[in-house]
């Protein structure tokens, strides 16, 4: 464990960097000390909000702070690829808000990027350090749950229909998948590991139709719809 708290970057200041910041401060493991918006106005508020003392009015500024070692990417999902990039490439690890990125062609970039530079890189998919969770995966180290070999999971949420949210705005990484469905193919290949093969299906005529159907199963060694 380290001597003091690691210093966090806050690279965007919207919802989830505000909880991301809300539970960091119920441990004594890490601490804000700047924040990084396309705005001043946006990274002076959040800021003023959680007592953080850098604000920098653009992303480049934030990662090339000297007082921050690592950080947290916490924009909207087509982002997430460049900042984390930018990040690395100014030699700070980061912690990439899921979904990790749009596409496995952009994740295998990161992770090229992270490896090139030396440097941690990982999404952040809190329900994988849940207590329940770890208990899971050690029982699946010990074997004590046999051999598995199916595993179902599903995640369902509501959202008001509002064509002005992200989640329903394709550009944005908008629909199930992305945001809800990787809850269950990240539980499925906890347990099953990487699939071998992967099959889904998706309507894209239908906004409600994702709306009331946020949903991705797993079956055998793959997810097997979303």
């Amino acid at each position: 464990m380290a001597d003091s708290p690691v210093r966090w970057g806050i690279l965007g200041t919207g919802g989830i960097a505000s909880t991301f910041l809300t539970d960091l401060g119920l441990t004594d493991s890490g601490v804000a000390v700047a924040v990084g918006s396309r705005s001043q106005g946006s990274a002076d508020r959040f800021a003023d909000e959680f007592g953080i003392a850098n604000r920098h009015a653009s992303y480049e500024s934030l990662v090339a702070d000297p007082d921050v070692e690592v950080i947290y990417v916490a924009t909207p999902h087509p982002m997430h690829h460049d900042n984390a990039i930018l990040a690395l490439r100014a030699g700070k690890p980061v912690l990439v808000e899921k979904p990790f990125t749009m596409n496995a062609a952009e994740a295998r970039e990161i992770v090229r990027v992270a490896r090139e530079h030396g440097l941690f890189a990982m999404e952040a998919m809190w329900t994988r350090f849940l207590p329940h969770v770890a208990i899971i995966r050690d029982w699946l180290a010990r074997g004590v749950l046999g051999d598995v070999v199916t595993v179902t999971a599903d995640h369902g949420q509501w959202f008001a229909e509002d064509a002005g949210f992200r989640l329903f705005a394709p550009e944005l990484g908008g629909g199930a998948l992305l945001d809800l469905g990787v809850y269950p193919v990240s539980f499925a290949s906890m347990v099953l590991g990487a699939p071998s093969r992967i099959v889904s299906m998706s309507d894209r005529r239908s906004p409600a139709w994702t709306r009331r159907r946020p949903c991705c199963s797993a079956t055998t060694a793959a997810p097997r719809r979303c």
